[in-house]
């Protein structure tokens, strides 16, 4: 994880301080924006590993923003994590639809930050499994960290594609949302069991009508993968 660039985009330059020293310490190294324009410019340029995303930001708003993103293909693999004072569960579950990966509310302690950050980047980094898995036409190739349905190429986020992956190597089997939290999001205390719900339902969309019924809801459990109805 060390030396990965991480941009952080907030409008208020004492929450940019706090959070690049945090992170500086933790090892990263910071970019810094204080508008989405000026954002936008610089994930263009440089890429970066990760980007904190305030929700409230002059002109384009950060959720604005992150949709942007997630509809670009060159942007869309980077992973968000939304930083903002909205609390309600409205919001949080807003702003993992349009694709955040993960959700912090003001005020945080730079822990916690560092350790969500670090659980988001574990999750978007590549498999250690080895061949392609497939499903009817479904394929997930891990080497090449690709999903095809019927031999086109689906689109969907790193968590989905964690999540996807875990799926269809553990198949036939009911997890409760805690145990798909445990072994997708690698333990991470913080995300919410909520949180794999919205999960669910965009990998599904990402499924398509074909495949989307593979992944099953075990009323009263949570969820299973299986071929069979």
């Amino acid at each position: 994880m060390v030396g990965k660039n991480i941009l952080i985009v907030d409008d208020e330059a004492p929450i940019r301080e706090m959070i690049a020293v945090a992170l500086e310490m933790a090892g990263y190294e910071c970019l810094e924006a204080e508008n989405s324009q000026q954002a936008h410019a610089i994930i263009v340029d440089r890429r970066p590993d990760l980007i904190l995303l305030d929700w409230m930001l002059p002109g384009t708003s950060g959720i604005e923003l992150a949709r942007r993103l997630k509809r670009d293909e060159l942007t869309s693999d980077i992973p968000i994590i939304m930083l903002t004072a909205k609390g309600e569960e409205d919001n949080k579950i807003q702003g993992l639809e349009v694709g955040a990966d993960d959700y912090i509310t003001k005020p945080f302690s730079p822990r916690e930050l560092v350790a969500r950050l670090k659980a988001v980047l574990r999750r978007a980094g590549p498999s250690d499994s080895e061949g392609p898995i497939e499903v009817g036409g479904l394929l997930l190739d891990p080497i090449s960290h690709r999903v095809t349905i019927d031999g086109t190429p689906a689109e969907m986020g790193p968590t989905e594609y964690r999540l996807l992956q875990f799926f269809m190597t553990h198949q036939e089997r009911a997890y409760t949302r805690g145990q798909l939290l445990d072994q997708v999001w690698g333990g991470n205390v913080y995300v919410e069991e909520r949180t794999v719900d919205v999960h669910i339902r965009r990998l599904r969309k990402a499924l398509g009508e074909v495949y989307e019924n593979l992944v099953q809801t075990v009323r009263g459990t949570g969820y299973r993968f299986s071929s069979k109805s």
